[in-house]
């Protein structure tokens, strides 16, 4: 059985289990299961009600950012992901993948609850704000491909566009702007201020390193079993879409710290975002781009370079997930 394919009647026997991987992070995934409501987000209410005009300003603008688009991967998925997908243990695990991005739209909807923020300003945030809004109209550009339009997942062309939506999706919106977005959120703690809601945060890397985990894992196995996919236009053509996002989040990252706060600015976000960048490409088996050193070594390795392997010649089969090896127990708050 190929890992593509819409047949109703196909993928309805897990046993026995064709993509280990996919089983595998399933199993991880649930064990990370958790709640938002297990963190006491209200012990920092004090610490945001302290900060600078310009700390509160990053920490809303984030909020305001992530808040929908938990929501708008759960489209991408649904629509432009778990259809075309036939193996019953990749469906297992983006059924807990949808409730985690369900999950973590309600984490978000914990802070604007708990936090003096004003969620008008901040729901309207991603359509007023033209940076923000950019970043979310190319990511609806793919979905729109998925659902507007006719997909044909046999055909070259309808494979590709299965590619670019898991690219966008996973390897954009998942492995680097969130992951910028993380990194933000959690240098707060590291000045000892919003600690429990630098231990939501964790929870959310967490899951999300995962979802990456399984994107790339996804990505490989469909270019291994689809050699049609293998060409240097459509190689050139990935690439191109992770440095258009780079320069999307740069753009970003000005107006969420127009002036900086104290250890934290636009510059040294940007070059955290073409680190991430750069680790990105070489998963998916290109050379490194930007060529930059992670100005923020503190942040957690969850985002370390995962097993590589060539994006055009992807025959190594040792990019399977080591998560029984790494599964981690259910972590602590605060």
């Amino acid at each position: 059985m190929a890992i593509l394919g819409t047949g109703v009647q196909e993928g309805l026997l897990l046993k026995p289990v064709t993509y280990p991987w996919a089983m595998e992070l399933y199993d991880q995934a649930v064990a990370n299961t958790w709640f938002p409501n297990e963190i006491q987000l209200g012990e920092d209410l004090s610490d945001f009600k302290r900060m600078t005009d310009e700390e509160r300003h990053a920490v809303t603008f984030l909020v305001s950012y992530f808040n929908p688009n938990e929501l708008l991967v759960n489209k991408a998925l649904a629509f432009g992901v778990y259809p075309y997908v036939n193996a019953p243990e990749a469906h297992l695990y983006l059924a807990k993948q949808m409730w985690e991005e369900a999950n973590h739209c309600m984490s978000f909807e914990y802070v604007l609850e708990t936090f003096p923020i004003d969620r008008n300003e901040a729901y309207n945030s991603h359509v007023d704000i033209p940076s923000m809004a950019r970043k979310e109209e190319f990511q609806v550009e793919y979905i729109r491909r998925m659902t507007e339009e006719t997909l044909d997942i046999k055909t070259t062309e309808g494979k590709q566009d299965f590619v670019r939506n898991l690219v966008a999706y996973n390897i954009i919106l998942e492995g680097i702007w969130f992951y910028s977005g993380f990194m933000v959120a959690l240098s707060f703690r590291q000045r000892n201020l919003l600690r429990n809601f630098g231990s939501l945060m964790d929870w959310i890397v967490r899951d999300e390193s995962l979802h990456l985990k399984f994107g790339i894992n996804l990505i490989l196995t469909v270019l291994e079993e689809n050699p049609d996919l293998q060409t240097p236009e459509f190689a050139a053509e990935i690439k191109q879409m992770i440095l258009d996002a780079v320069e999307m989040e740069e753009e970003y990252n000005n107006d969420l710290l127009p002036n900086g706060i104290l250890g934290l600015n636009a510059s040294y976000i940007n070059q955290y975002v073409k680190y991430l960048a750069d680790r990105r490409l070489e998963e998916l088996g290109f050379g490194t781009h930007y060529n930059v050193v992670n100005p923020a070594k503190w942040m957690a390795t969850a985002n370390d370079t995962l097993e590589l392997v060539n994006f055009f010649e992807a025959t190594n089969t040792s990019y399977e997930s080591n998560a029984k090896a790494t599964t981690a127990e259910r972590p602590a708050a605060g």
